[in-house]
């Protein structure tokens, strides 16, 4: 299968390379292969081919910007995808994107995500928690030397691998032409997962719960936690520290 990777990031990379171990004939596209989803540019050339495209992109920004790079990005692959045939459209969303108006990068997803659905060409929709790999950073945000300071919001997060893995299956099946929900195997709060963090560094700093501290305090209730029926992946939190 001819497989178009768009974006090069933490998941894309991964999934280039999982891919084209599995046999499959991938293109990796990103700006510094000069496709530029922003204008078009590239895109035709990229897709030449191609039965499955895989949208793994970030927008540069979080704020309300988002929403225009998403408009015109989805709009300028789906265009690109029906000129090059391409018979499957994968998207790398949210779990919870419908659910947090607050935050506008949320909203932005929800618009690739409606976007996808209103093209001509079948799709599948891969909605993952909050990575393993971006705890560390998230606690960042409202860290300083005394403590750390994090919201009680729960959360179900999930190692960039085993999205990865996900990715792979749903890109080399049949299109889903709805969601699948992929998330870790364990529930936390976020100041739990600060206090795990921070003592498998051995990081002395106490975390203090602050439901008005960082960019998850807008979000209400169980909104980044998966439902009944998806995905889980075996990988642990507190395993994946240590290794």
């Amino acid at each position: 299968m001819k497989i178009t990777v768009i974006g090069t990031g933490l998941i894309g990379s991964q999934l280039a390379a999982k891919l084209t171990a599995q046999g499959h004939e991938v293109t990796a596209a990103s700006l510094s292969s000069g496709v530029d989803l922003l204008t078009g540019e590239g895109l035709d050339k990229a897709l030449a081919g191609a039965d499955t495209v895989v949208n793994v992109t970030n927008s540069p920004t979080f704020d309300e910007a988002s929403l225009d790079f998403f408009r015109a990005t989805v709009g300028n692959l789906l265009a690109a995808g029906v000129r090059a045939g391409v018979r499957h459209q994968v998207v790398l969303s949210i779990v919870g994107v419908d659910e947090v108006p607050q935050l506008d990068y949320y909203r932005a997803k929800l618009l690739q995500e409606e976007l996808l659905r209103g093209g001509s060409t079948p799709y599948s929709i891969v909605r993952a928690t909050q990575f393993y790999e971006f705890m560390e950073p998230t606690m960042s945000w409202t860290s300083d030397d005394t403590a750390v300071r994090l919201p009680a919001t729960p959360v179900q997060p999930i190692a960039s691998a085993d999205v990865v893995d996900a990715l792979a299956d749903v890109a080399t099946g049949s299109p889903l032409g709805g969601i699948l929900e992929v998330a870790g195997p364990d529930r936390f709060t976020l100041d739990e997962i600060g206090r795990i963090t921070l003592a498998a560094r051995g990081d002395e700093r106490p975390v203090v719960v602050d439901d008005q501290a960082g960019l998850f305090a807008a979000v209400q209730g169980d909104a980044l936690v998966p439902g009944a029926d998806a995905r889980l992946a075996t990988n642990r939190y507190q395993d994946w520290l240590s290794a």
